[in-house]
């Protein structure tokens, strides 16, 4: 954790990447922020967020920024500190019904995340791999979605899949030792 400034931490809903994503930043500083980008518009959610919470202890300090996560990233990255972000996903579908232009939050975000003065994990939801969804509005997210993972990554040091509860170092990838003929 320490080789990396910035760490990109995929998976399925239920994964287990949150889990992994908070013990590596536990691991890694005694002063941590966590920013959440989950609002709570109905019972099931409140659930899921209190769930979050309760694996958290008070070592953490949390800030909720559903819509400003690039300003709060900026406000919140700094040398003595780790920040993790949970998760990309709410905030990106934040983003899009609040009837934001997508590509220009992620630019800001980009940015924060490359003029980061501390490390900072980043949590998100790999949806590309499962059915197409039946409404427009759920492709669009899906592609989206996608967009935003692949532009992330690349301003990651590291990105790392969880499956099951079992990393995979996707960055920096292993040496391809191909031979030919």
């Amino acid at each position: 954790m320490t080789r990396h400034r910035r760490v990109l931490v995929l998976g399925g809903v239920r994964s287990g990447k949150s889990r992994m994503a908070q013990q590596w930043a536990e691991a890694a500083s005694p002063m941590r922020i966590f920013i959440a980008t989950a609002q709570t518009f109905d019972e099931e959610m409140r659930e899921r967020i209190a769930h979050h919470q309760s694996a958290r202890d008070s070592s953490w300090l949390t800030r909720e920024a559903p819509l400003a996560l690039a300003e709060a990233v900026r406000s919140s990255a700094g040398a003595d500190r780790i920040v993790l972000v949970d998760c990309l996903t709410l905030w990106l579908s934040n983003i899009m019904l609040d009837g934001r232009d997508a590509d220009r939050e992620i630019d800001t975000l980009v940015d924060a995340l490359k003029t980061a003065e501390g490390p900072v994990v980043l949590v998100s939801n790999e949806v590309g791999q499962g059915i197409v969804p039946a409404t427009p509005l759920g492709r669009r997210f899906r592609d989206e979605q996608g967009r935003l993972n692949q532009r992330i990554a690349e301003a990651c040091d590291a990105v790392v899949l969880v499956a099951a509860g079992c990393p995979l170092l996707l960055k920096p990838a292993p040496p391809l030792n191909l031979h030919l003929g």
